[in-house]
């Protein structure tokens, strides 16, 4: 019976808030509006958010489990105001080829993956495109980057050495460069460089692959000798051998690069080894900003929904004085009529909330239809938008409901 009794109190109590809306659009619309911006925003932030997480990983996959980086560099969000104290790292030369090279020959290392990238225009006949990426990369590069060359095939490390005039577009190029016709064989000019065409690559969508760009991959030697690849800003990913710990393979690299570089003991290491773990610390650092941002922009609009649920629950009060005072006058306690104004401050935020997620699920779809992010909605995102409205309502709410509830009967039904 107890429980029937509190069903039915918080179905009066909901019909109550909904004809309050109804007494009071404006001031209804504006709670409703500023609930539903911060729930919204809550949930398109953890969708987006959420969905980068997933591309983050995929392509930290792609590299395989061991593989770690070497880089001119660290990876950092600490502040630097350009002076050697704070910016020790300025200083430190570029990766050489012929460090690479070595690392290569290293007994615990597998393969060594060379990068540099730059742009160049696009020729084929009469077709140009005026902005192309072009990627010099040694020939296993595959193993990094993940995806797949779905016609043709990749270069071989000898043409790498040779510096071979062959290159692999992606599926992008190759629609805009020759339509429907087969590439393969064919010869496009980078540049001022023509190359042939061996292959296609194709890269599923993610938020760290191609996207939509015009990919062109050709040899490191080509690029370093023709099209003028920058490499002394390479990048090098390297691979343990087999059977060979990550850790075990990091500690030799660093021991040549510090004896090529003629480091002594006591010098801190002029180049950066960084791990996949480095590669998630530093992306969690930078999620938990967009996180902050979030509670911030949520904040602000809940406290907006807040400032106008005190007012129509206000006014609620002031118009149902003498409806209170007839409650209490047939025995309902302070804490019947306090409850029921607390349900319904609650169910105005939580049609704000349902609002909120509504407009944040098409949001969602709409990012994840356009882009390569893969949003999806979390479900904790969900509970803590349901539970945020919830106690915005509560909160918000518990002055006017105490109002009403420390009401005298007396005057209350003298009340006009």
């Amino acid at each position: 019976m107890d429980l029937r009794t509190s069903l039915a109190g918080i179905a009066e109590a909901v019909a109550l808030a909904v004809a309050s809306l109804r007494a009071s659009k404006a001031r209804a619309a504006l709670t409703i509006l500023g609930v539903a911006i911060g729930v919204f925003v809550v949930v398109i932030m953890s969708a987006a958010i959420h969905g980068i997480n997933r591309g983050v990983a995929t392509a930290f996959e792609s590299a395989g489990p061991t593989t770690f980086f070497l880089s001119r560099f660290p990876i950092s969000l600490e502040a630097c105001d350009g002076t050697d104290e704070t910016c020790k790292w300025r200083n430190n030369p570029p990766i050489r080829i012929a460090e690479a090279r070595a690392i290569g020959r290293l007994s615990t290392v597998a393969a060594v993956t060379t990068r540099s990238g730059t742009s160049a225009s696009a020729r084929w006949q009469d077709r140009a495109l005026a902005g192309a990426s072009v990627v010099a990369v040694s020939a296993n590069w595959l193993e990094v980057d993940g995806g797949d060359v779905i016609d043709g095939r990749n270069f071989t490390p000898a043409e790498d050495r040779m510096a071979a005039h062959v290159v692999v577009i992606n599926d992008k190029m190759s629609e805009r460069l020759f339509a429907d016709m087969d590439p393969i064989g064919k010869t496009i000019t980078l540049g001022s460089t023509p190359l042939t065409v061996i292959g296609i690559y194709y890269q599923e969508a993610s938020f760290f692959g191609q996207g939509d760009r015009s990919l062109a991959f050709v040899p490191f030697e080509t690029g370093r000798r023709y099209l003028k690849t920058p490499s002394d800003w390479m990048d090098v990913a390297i691979k343990p051998a087999a059977g060979v710990a990550r850790d075990e393979a990091i500690d030799d690299v660093t021991a040549l690069l510090r004896a090529s570089r003629g480091l002594k003991p006591a010098v801190e290491n002029t180049f950066a080894i960084i791990t996949q773990e480095k590669l998630f610390e530093t992306w969690d650092q930078m999620t938990s900003i967009f996180f902050l941002v979030m509670i911030a922009l949520s904040g602000v609009g809940l406290i907006v929904g807040g400032a106008g649920v005190v007012a129509i629950m206000m006014i609620s009060v002031t118009e149902r004085t003498r409806e209170i005072g007839v409650r209490k006058a047939l025995g309902a306690t302070r804490a019947t009529i306090l409850w029921q104004f607390l349900v319904e401050a609650a169910t105005l935020t939580g049609i704000g909330a349902l609002f909120g997620l509504f407009f944040g699920w098409l949001a969602t779809f709409g990012i994840r239809s356009a882009t390569p992010i893969e949003a999806a909605i979390p479900p904790t995102a969900i509970l803590v938008a349901l539970a945020a409205s919830a106690v915005t309502g509560i909160l918000f709410g518990l002055f006017p409901a105490a109002r009403a509830a420390k009401l005298d009967p007396v005057e209350a039904l003298r009340y006009e």
